[in-house]
């Protein structure tokens, strides 16, 4: 089974869910939010897979955190699987970082500004994990589908996109919710919405990505209410703490209440179909 249909194959018919911190800061840190994620999930009957970078490539500043260095943040996420038995996500952003990153995780995540280079589709669709590709802020959602078609013309059938907003001016993204059903229709995958990234305010004069933290249950109800397949998102306990993108966190102890009520939206949308 891929962690795609473990993750689409649920009997209560609920979106997953993929989540954790921006960046692997430590073991300990890791295996705590895994614990806490699935605990909750759990007892909402959500799937969840874990994700955690292990390595950030895009980053205004050279001085900001990148990582605590790629194989002992790969082997943290490969404990997180072993001790949790469930799927782990990370992204990579060079072709030769494929097969590597996968020999410890189930799902290889495409980053949205390199959602259109074919050699890094490729390379991540020969693993035969899943591959979840971000839509580019400068792609419109139809635009999505040769993305997919790449995949899939490479021999791998799981695959599933992300929207995380669009950018039409300076430092802000948009979420056009029409997109939802579009990718749905024009890519046939799951669609999943990152309800973090696209509240971002990029590219602050001070090199520092800010963001609207305050507006990500808006954007997760709005996400459940068109038919998104899943929601994707980053937590921390302390995102002020956080060593990458804290800005636009969700705070751990918010995560439960969100998704709860998302349960009852998913709900209240199922019985309207």
């Amino acid at each position: 089974m891929t962690a795609l249909e473990y993750l689409t194959e649920s009997p209560a018919g609920n979106f997953f869910l993929l989540a954790g911190p921006c960046v692997i800061e430590n073991e300990d840190m890791a295996l705590d939010l895994a614990h806490e994620l699935l605990e909750i999930t759990s007892r909402l009957n959500i799937p969840f897979a874990f994700k955690g970078s292990y390595r950030k490539a895009n980053r205004s500043r050279l001085d900001s955190f990148t990582g605590i260095g790629d194989e002992k943040a790969l082997k943290i996420l490969g404990k997180v699987r072993d001790t949790f038995h469930i799927p782990v996500v990370t992204d990579i952003h060079e072709a030769s970082e494929a097969s590597v990153a996968a020999e410890y995780v189930d799902v290889l995540q495409i980053p949205a500004f390199l959602c259109r280079q074919t050699d890094l589709l490729v390379a991540a669709a020969e693993t035969g994990k899943t591959v979840n590709v971000k839509k580019g802020q400068f792609l419109s959602p139809g635009s999505m589908k040769h993305a997919v078609d790449k995949i899939r013309q490479s021999g791998n059938l799981s695959v599933c996109v992300t929207d995380r907003g669009t950018m039409f001016g300076y430092q802000d993204l948009i979420v056009d919710f029409r997109g939802v059903p579009e990718m749905q229709c024009q890519c046939a995958c799951p669609v999943i919405m990152d309800i973090t990234h696209s509240l971002q305010q990029p590219n602050q004069a001070a090199g520092v990505t800010g963001g609207r933290p305050a507006m990500i249950a808006t954007i997760a109800k709005a996400a459940i209410a068109v038919g998104a397949d899943g929601i994707f998102m980053e937590t921390h306990r302390d995102p002020s703490q956080a060593k990458s993108d804290g800005a636009n966190m969700l705070p751990l102890d918010e995560v439960k209440r969100l998704l709860s009520n998302l349960v009852v939206l998913r709900e209240a949308v199922n019985s309207l179909n």
